[in-house]
């Protein structure tokens, strides 16, 4: 059992040991933490690749500036901060690496993919931790639309009003919440449709 040790002050560590690292973040000062890598659903992953679609490629999920509001979660006093860059490079790497992994990525597809991230947010509460991703999909081929869709998705953690605990449960929350979104794109029948070959 680790033991902090500050000006006779002694925090005792009984949580998992990345969530180490936060506590040191938040006795330190406000550092950025980063969010945790993607994790797929292959689940759903193997239920749309049985759906049988056709080849497709990414466009450039937006918003790209970092001061977009999207781009930003504030965990209390830390920040989290994509590994990609932005959250919407986070959710166009998390699309591209659940597309690869049935095999139908294609950069040069003629159907595409476009994200359009409307809201990204963790929210650390008091007992009861919440996220929430809206996220606009629209679906082309060869320049006509064929679907235009938002998807939302929320999820719920357990926190605690101890930012030593409710941070790295909020951090180890943002993969869940979009591995939920892109559960939910993957599983309506018109997204299905629009990329079907």
């Amino acid at each position: 059992m680790a033991i902090f040790r500050s000006r006779g002050f002694r925090l005792r560590a009984w949580l998992a040991p990345g969530a180490l690292l936060a506590a040191l973040v938040l006795t330190t000062g406000c550092a950025p933490l980063l969010a945790p890598p993607y994790a797929a659903d292959y689940e759903t992953l193997d239920r749309l690749e049985a759906t049988r679609p056709g080849p497709v490629a990414l466009t450039k999920a937006q918003p790209t500036e970092a001061e977009d509001k999207v781009n930003t979660v504030h965990l209390r006093s830390a920040r989290l901060l994509s590994p990609s860059g932005s959250f919407a490079q986070y959710l166009q790497d998390a699309l591209m690496r659940d597309l690869s992994e049935i095999s139908v990525y294609d950069p040069k597809a003629p159907t595409r993919i476009a994200a359009r991230i409307l809201v990204n947010e963790i929210d650390l509460g008091v007992i009861n931790g919440t996220g929430r991703m809206d996220v606009e999909v629209t679906v082309t081929r060869e320049g006509t639309q064929r679907l235009r869709k938002t998807y939302r998705a929320e999820t719920a953690f357990d926190s605690s009003y101890a930012s030593i605990v409710a941070v790295p449960a909020g951090q180890a929350a943002y993969p869940r919440l979009v591995r939920a979104l892109l559960r939910q794109v993957y599983a309506d029948p018109q997204f299905v449709a629009a990329i079907g070959r």
